[in-house]
């Protein structure tokens, strides 16, 4: 009978020392014990599982762990000849292979060495088979100081992309989004710099390509009024603190203000 080796992470994260990767951020507890996994499967010749949401880093973990092409466990024909011409893999999407038998026919045949990477939890008795070590990468909701450096750099790549000028604005203002963490949070920063370059002009002209595609319902001017008003009370609240200050700020009765706030539910 077979007998799996398990190496859990403590093992290996005591054994490892400090390591620096430009690709896959570390600043978060988390992804530093996942940094340092990767760094001695390097010289292991394990199979590894990387799980982990969509957009967490699964990929760039990978990649930094295992010098080798990416085939994906969606296409199975293309994966088994993946796996015959090449001794090491990279397999994406684990958890859609449809015959796992197959597939650990070929790498036992094959005797390849592969990282793999799943958004969802495989069965117990599939992991056993394939890997000896499983690594799990949080959502960067809990891997907040990764979050901090991810925006930092999609800044400077916004920077490159857009204008090459540096604006001034606070990183800790961002109105970040994390519900598909990698992929929201780059475009949360994109949002931000380009909210942080643009002119009036520029916001006319994509008001108005907005609003040409959502006229002719009957009753447009009541339901686009929203997004004139609720950004305006919004930002009052923020400037001016209360409702007085902004009625005043704005030169509207204090009373069709409030009236506003509460069919928008903005309290300050």
């Amino acid at each position: 009978m077979k007998m799996h080796k398990t190496i859990h992470v403590a093992q290996l994260i005591a054994t490892a020392g400090a390591v620096v990767d430009s690709d896959f951020v570390a600043k978060s507890r988390a992804s530093k014990e996942a940094l340092k996994s990767a760094n001695l499967l390097k010289s292991l010749n394990l199979n590894a599982l990387i799980v982990g949401q969509k957009g967490v880093g699964k990929k760039s973990l990978a990649r930094y762990t295992l010098d080798a092409p990416i085939s994906d466990g969606l296409t199975q024909n293309e994966l088994i000849k993946a796996l015959e011409i090449n001794d090491k893999l990279i397999i994406k999407n684990f958890d859609k292979i449809s015959n796992f038998a197959k597939i650990k026919n070929a790498i036992d045949a094959n005797k390849n060495k592969i990282i793999a990477t799943s958004q969802n939890e495989l069965d117990s008795r599939i992991e056993d088979d394939f890997f000896s070590i499983k690594i799990h990468l949080p959502p960067l909701k809990e891997r907040r100081e990764d979050v901090k450096q991810f925006i930092e750099i999609f800044y400077k790549e916004a920077q490159e992309i857009f204008t090459n000028k540096t604006y001034d604005f606070d990183f800790d203002d961002i109105e970040v989004d994390l519900s598909e963490n990698i992929y929201s949070l780059k475009r949360s920063v994109y949002i931000a710099y380009m909210n942080s370059t643009l002119t009036q002009k520029d916001i006319q002209n994509m008001l108005e390509k907005f609003l040409f595609h959502r006229l002719g319902g009957g009753n447009d001017y009541r339901e686009l009024l929203p997004i004139f008003d609720i950004p305006l009370i919004k930002s009052g609240f923020k400037k001016f603190g209360s409702q007085l200050s902004i009625s005043r700020a704005l030169g509207i009765n204090r009373n069709t203000l409030r009236k506003k706030i509460n069919e928008y539910g903005l309290e300050g």
